[in-house]
């Protein structure tokens, strides 16, 4: 039995002051910090904008639901880009947080096409080909895809007829077409020859309008290219920084263009490997039919930042169009030297596939973009501006021959861009074909590594160029022949019916062609 004093004692330590009770009742909770959602801005293709706000949100977030918002179910041909603060483009990468991109500033993006398709007509919806329309619509204003006169008359009669419908003397004045933009530097006899092929697209609906718009548009030369500026060295021993050139990347391989001339080209079955290291862009070419080596080709690159971001362009591109599938993450977890970057997204050949499984009525939409474009230019809206400014060349000025003329240059050696490419820590892509399969054996389609030990290349590399790039007369006298003659013969024949073409003389003066036609009418 316990005493007396242990009694008392237990009863003390059992009662519980008031106030000790009152604090632990009220004792302090941990305090969560409240959600800081970041204003998002996306310019559209319509020129419109589209706001949302969003936290801790990944780019495949923000992507899905502007796609929604345009009740867009083909997207996988459209990306959202941004500018760093040196104003260079990027693509958001979907797959990592938004706020681990954007590095201060602004959240304003773009939604545009990053995928062109070659082949339009097999989209399976009016409003992703309507949005393809917008994308390459602006691409003509902003100079990024140089068209001649008849093709910026043709294709400006196709967006009137899909705007407006049906040309209508009653309903349409002699100036109806002046709030359209058809062109950099448009001209009243533009806009008269737009006019008259418009009268002659009677009865097509404007989804068929847009159909034969994108089949004209995807015949031109810088059609869905990509432009990077580089540098290349025409010699191995020229110390020199090298000669300003631009690299194109697009549906079927690397360009190579100087002087707004396209002077080489590199299919993607030619290509075995693509890298960087530094500043530094690499190629591997495939041996041709008559060559024992492999060649490896550099190019100089503005900075490291712009080496990787060509490289992560050429292995999205080579994924989306030539692959049947992305390659899967490796399952490995041992450590991993390099890029783990690989192209997320599903190729051409999965989304055709899905698209064709779309069972939903036509949606519905405006196209109203034109009247947009002529009274209120996106251009001067805050922060938007980037985005209308491309960091690409204005090519509007240039000949429309001129740019498709590269196939005719003759085999030489290629300008030797810089030395053998560091080992090491190099990023580096193999080039896997699948589609259509080619008889080499299969390497890793788009794997990021470390760079193999491996023996330096030959010191004269192989090449599809000639040695002297700026002679490309004959390049261009083939290629006026075979397009731009045709249009001017065209034009001339149109403007003078009675007149038969019997004479074309071609002029050669310091650099420049002149083509003119000679004729005969019925009254000489």
């Amino acid at each position: 039995m316990p005493s007396e004093e242990g009694a008392n004692e237990v009863n003390q330590q059992d009662a519980v002051p008031a106030e000790n009770k009152t604090e632990m009742k009220t004792s302090p909770v941990k305090k969560t910090k409240p959600v800081k959602m970041q204003l998002c801005r996306v310019l559209l293709l319509d020129g419109t904008e589209y706001e949302v706000e969003l936290d801790k949100a990944k780019g495949q977030q923000l992507f899905d639901m502007i796609c929604d918002h345009l009740n867009l179910l083909e997207k996988d041909y459209f990306g959202i880009t941004y500018r760093d603060p040196q104003d260079q483009k990027y693509w958001l990468d979907p797959l990592k947080e938004i706020r681990k991109q954007i590095k201060g500033g602004p959240w304003v993006f773009g939604f545009n096409v990053k995928f062109y398709p070659p082949d339009p007509s097999q989209l399976q919806e009016d409003i992703t080909r309507y949005q393809l329309c917008l994308q390459i619509r602006d691409d003509i204003l902003k100079g990024r895809l140089p068209c001649s006169f008849v093709t910026h008359a043709l294709l400006g009669s196709y967006i009137v007829q899909s705007e407006l419908g049906d040309y209508d003397p009653e309903e349409h004045s002699a100036d109806y077409l002046s709030e359209f933009k058809f062109a950099p530097n448009q001209t009243k006899e533009l806009e008269e020859k737009v006019m008259e092929l418009h009268k002659t697209h009677k009865g097509q609906t404007p989804a068929e309008a847009e159909l034969h718009y994108l089949e004209n548009a995807k015949k031109l030369a810088m059609y869905g290219v990509d432009l990077h500026h580089a540098k290349v060295r025409q010699d191995e021993k020229d110390d020199s920084e090298g000669v300003d050139i631009m690299l194109g990347v697009c549906a079927n391989g690397l360009l190579i263009y100087r002087d707004r001339l396209r002077i080489n080209r590199f299919a993607w079955p030619k290509i075995l490997k693509i890298s960087y290291k530094r500043s530094n862009f690499y190629i591997k070419i495939r041996p041709g039919e008559f060559e024992q080596f492999e060649s490896t080709i550099g190019f100089k690159l503005p900075n490291h930042r712009a080496a990787k971001r060509l490289w992560k362009v050429c292995v999205e591109h080579h994924t989306f169009f030539r692959l049947v599938s992305p390659e899967p993450p490796p399952k490995s977890k041992i450590l991993r030297l390099g890029s783990k970057f690989r192209y997320s997204g599903r190729t051409q050949h999965q989304t055709r596939q899905i698209s064709a499984l779309i069972d939903r009525p036509a949606p519905n939409f405006e196209r109203t973009l034109s009247k947009r474009f002529s009274s209120k230019s996106m251009d001067a809206a805050p922060g938007y501006a980037p985005y209308r400014e491309q960091n690409r060349p204005d090519l509007s000025k240039l000949p429309p021959d001129m740019s498709a003329s590269a196939d005719a240059v003759g085999a030489g050696k290629l300008p030797y861009a810089d030395d053998v490419p560091p080992q090491g820590d190099e990023e580096e892509a193999a080039v896997q074909e699948t589609v259509p399969p080619v008889a080499e054996p299969e390497v890793n389609g788009t794997e990021t590594h470390a760079a193999p030990e491996e023996p330096a290349p030959p010191e004269e590399l192989t090449n599809k160029v000639d040695d002297e790039i700026p002679n490309v007369e004959n390049a261009v006298v083939d290629e006026l022949e075979s397009q731009a003659l045709a249009d001017l013969i065209k034009e001339a024949a149109d403007q003078n019916p009675d007149m038969t073409v019997t004479k074309v003389v071609v002029h050669k003066e310091e650099g420049e062609q002149q083509v003119t036609t000679n004729g005969t009418g019925e009254d000489d």
